[in-house]
């Protein structure tokens, strides 16, 4: 299947491992042209632009936004890190506030400053991925929680606004998927339990119906496909990739 991508220009943000890089390598084997942003800057594969990209840096991040209102582009894939773990008790205003500044606010700046050359040509895809714990709270990630929720909130009223000029804005929400931040996750877990890392890994496993954690790749399959052309009736939406761990409708 054709997927249309063959000469859009795509941003994806922490694009140098993980679901990110997944998600760019996979767009980039469509044939967009992606500009792959980390805070490396290092592309995960040749042919892509790498660029260097500190969500947590004012600058950085203004440097973006200038370059977008000469550069646009027609995808743009938002990702960024997690905060650290913690419960939702005791957690202090600066901690929330350092959250949301690190995890939301720069997302919806830079996407802000994407959507004029978006709406100018009358096309283009915004895809923000998530967690699974915006739908099914995940345990002592209070801050992930909370934050990624009020993403969805402005993902889901921006959708609104410009579906009438061809843009269209989903949310992808990983489950337990194979990478650097869920084995930390699996790692903490097993710190504070007692049990050994294989032990923690198959507990979880066994909460998912498939069996096994997902792969990028897995993922960054659902991201593309939500930025091709065939996906255009595909607005305002938060598709899971879980493995069917999630039991909510």
């Amino acid at each position: 299947m054709d997927l249309g991508l063959k000469g859009k220009t795509a941003l994806v943000l922490g694009a140098s491992r993980g679901l990110g890089a997944a998600s760019a390598t996979l767009l980039a084997a469509e044939g967009a042209h992606v500009i792959a942003a980390s805070r490396s800057g290092d592309a995960p594969a040749e042919g892509m632009e790498g660029l260097k990209l500190d969500l947590s840096d004012a600058a950085s991040v203004a440097a973006l936004i200038e370059r977008l209102a000469e550069q646009p582009v027609d995808i743009l894939v938002n990702n960024c890190g997690g905060p650290a773990a913690g419960p939702a008790k005791g957690q202090s205003s600066a901690a929330w506030q350092a959250a949301f500044e690190a995890m939301a606010a720069p997302i919806f700046a830079i996407t802000d400053a994407a959507l004029p050359g978006m709406i100018a040509k009358g096309w283009g895809r915004v895809v923000t991925i998530g967690s699974s714990g915006i739908v099914q709270p995940i345990p002592n990630l209070a801050l992930s929680n909370g934050v990624r929720g009020a993403v969805a909130g402005w993902s889901k009223t921006l959708a609104e606004e410009v579906a009438p000029h061809g843009v269209t804005v989903n949310m992808v929400l990983p489950g337990r998927i194979a990478t650097d931040r869920l084995a930390q996750l699996d790692g903490i877990k097993a710190d504070k339990t007692g049990a050994s890392l294989d032990a923690v890994q198959e507990a979880s496993r066994k909460t998912i119906p498939t069996g096994r954690y997902g792969t990028p790749e897995e993922f960054g399959a659902m991201v593309t496909f939500l930025c091709s052309a065939q996906a255009a009736y595909v607005t305002g939406s938060m598709i899971r990739v879980d493995g069917g761990m999630i039991r909510g409708m």
